[in-house]
This record gives structure tokens, C-alpha cells and sequence, in this order.
């Protein structure tokens, strides 16, 4: 049902829907990983709070906004059927607008990103690319459980991470600890992706995507899951010690292994306890993001 104005459907978005499009909630995420790889760059901030804000814009509102509005626009039919009030199906946003909205801020996001150099640029480049191959025929990358996730994966960590760190080395690519970093988190963040798709499990059958949960079946999903965010983690664990911070590297283990025994409550019933693992196992996991980020910056 469209949204009308004294009976008049409506010729231009709403600005209350433009938001709800955009999805703020969506937002905290890449701006953590943004916050890690200022961190971790170890430079100081003085002089340089606007390009922080800036980057935090560009990660959040802008490339993140860009990827919802994309993904509405292109799941407006299913919408229809599913969630008829969402700003599209409901006619808050009409006609084409959708579409537009997804294009300007795309356009937006570049011009941002050149404004913070041609390696925060490329990033902004690559996330893009895959925000729009994630919903847009024939490639429609959230198809698959596997190309899917770690597309949305690399957009909501590693992509922001690497930004965040290279704003603040002046546009210099980051140091190889900090790529290695932002490399493993952004893996580990896939098992964080593949919790989202439990709670559509029959309907993602039902559209023919291969969700991990729809490929490999419920429980062996979560193993998946829990295994490629338990392992960047181990691993990061390990190289902490390696480059010479023990404590850190203790800090980490101690997330990771509070972590793993919350796992054991998830794989009894990943569908009914994912949500709730969302806010505790996935909040200790961007917890050592923070405290791998604290380490790299000495």
C-alpha cells in the first residue's frame, strides 16, 4: 500500500524514511572498526579530528548507508510480501527513489573518500563494489552464504579498520601488524554474519538463497560459525605474544575464552540462542578488537 498525502501518493521520500532506509543501526559496526584502526595506527589525533569525523561519516552513514539503501531497493518485491511497511514497499519512498537514493550516495561516498587520500578512496571503491554486487542482479553475492558473508564481512571490519589506520598515517599504507589485524577480524566476522541468517532460515529457503544455515543445515552452520570466529582470534592471540605484547595477547585470550564457553550454550540451539549470543559473544569479540587495537599503537 503506497503512502499518500490527502489522498495524493507521495512524489518525493520522507525524510523519516530516508533514515529508516539508511538503517543507523547499521552503522556502529564499521564505525568500531574505524575507531580501531585510528588506534592502531599510533599517531596522535591532535590536528586531525576532521578527517576523523569525515572517516567516520564516510564508514558509517555514507558506505554502510549505501550498501541498506542498495538492498532495499533490490529486495523491494520481497519486502512487499515480507515486511510491507519498510520505506519502499510502503510507498514512503516511491517510484524510483530508492534506486536514486543508492546512487547519490554512492556518489557522495567517492567524493568523501577522495577527500582523505587515493588509499582510503580505493577502500571506499572496494566496499561499494560490494555493497551493490551484494543485491544486485545476476550477481546478487547474498545468494550465497559463503561469498555473501564475507562480502558483508570485509565492508563492516577489515575495509573500515584499514581506513581508519591509514587516515592517520597521512595516506601511507598501514603497517603489515595492522593489515594482518584488520585482515583477521574481518574473518572471524564472517561466523558473526552467518548468526544473522538463523532467524531466516525457511525463508531464505523459500527465496532460493543459500544461506550457511539453508547449505550445511542448522547445526553444522554453527560450527562453522563459531569455529571462524574462534580461530582469527587464536591466532591473533598468538601473534600479540610474537610482536611483543604478552599482556594484550592475555587479553584477548581471556575474550576469546569466555567466548568459547558461551559457544556451548549457541550450539545447543543456534537459532533460539543466536540473538542472544549476538549480545554477549559477539560484544567480547569487537572487545578484543579494541584491545588488539590499543596494543598495535605502541
Amino acid at each position: 500500500m503506497s503512502s499518500t498525502v490527502s489522498g495524493t501518493p507521495l512524489a518525493y521520500p520522507q525524510p523519516a524514511a530516508i533514515a529508516t532506509l539508511l538503517k543507523p543501526i547499521t552503522w556502529f559496526a564499521p564505525m568500531w572498526a574505524f575507531s580501531c584502526g585510528i588506534i592502531s595506527a599510533g599517531q596522535p589525533v591532535a590536528g586531525k579530528w576532521g578527517l576523523i569525523a569525515l572517516g567516520v561519516a564516510l564508514c558509517g552513514p555514507l558506505v554502510t548507508g549505501t550498501s541498506q539503501a542498495a538492498n532495499d531497493w533490490y529486495d523491494r518485491h520481497v519486502d512487499a510480501i515480507n515486511e510491507p511497511n519498510r520505506p519502499i514497499p510502503s510507498g514512503r519512498i516511491p517510484g524510483q527513489w530508492g534506486l536514486y537514493i543508492a546512487i547519490i550516495w554512492t556518489l557522495v561516498s567517492l567524493a568523501a573518500a577522495a577527500l582523505l587520500g587515493w588509499l582510503v578512496l580505493a577502500a571506499a571503491s572496494l566496499g561499494l563494489l560490494l555493497a551493490w554486487l551484494y543485491s544486485m542482479p545476476p550477481v546478487r553475492l547474498k545468494k550465497n552464504g559463503w561469498w555473501g558473508n564475507a562480502a558483508c564481512a570485509a565492508c563492516y571490519e577489515g575495509l573500515p579498520w584499514v581506513t581508519g589506520a591509514a587516515i592517520m598515517g597521512g595516506g601511507h599504507v598501514p603497517a603489515a601488524p595492522v593489515l594482518i589485524s584488520a585482515a583477521l577480524y574481518s574473518f572471524g566476522a564472517h561466523g558473526i554474519m552467518t548468526l544473522n541468517d538463523f532467524k531466516s532460515v525457511e525463508g531464505d529457503k523459500q527465496m532460493g538463497i543459500d544461506s550457511l544455515p539453508v547449505l550445511l543445515g542448522v547445526k553444522r552452520a554453527a560450527v562453522v560459525a563459531c569455529i571462524a570466529m574462534a580461530l582469527p582470534q587464536g591466532v591473533m592471540m598468538v601473534l600479540l605474544s610474537a610482536w611483543g605484547h604478552p599482556y594484550q595477547a592475555a587479553g584477548v585470550g581471556a575474550v576469546l575464552f569466555t567466548q568459547l564457553m558461551l559457544m556451548g550454550r549457541l550450539l545447543r540451539d543456534p537459532k533460539a540462542q543466536a540473538p542472544w549470543y549476538n549480545g554477549t559473544g559477539t560484544t567480547l569479540y569487537v572487545a578484543g578488537m579494541m584491545i588488539t587495537a590499543f596494543a598495535l599503537r605502541h
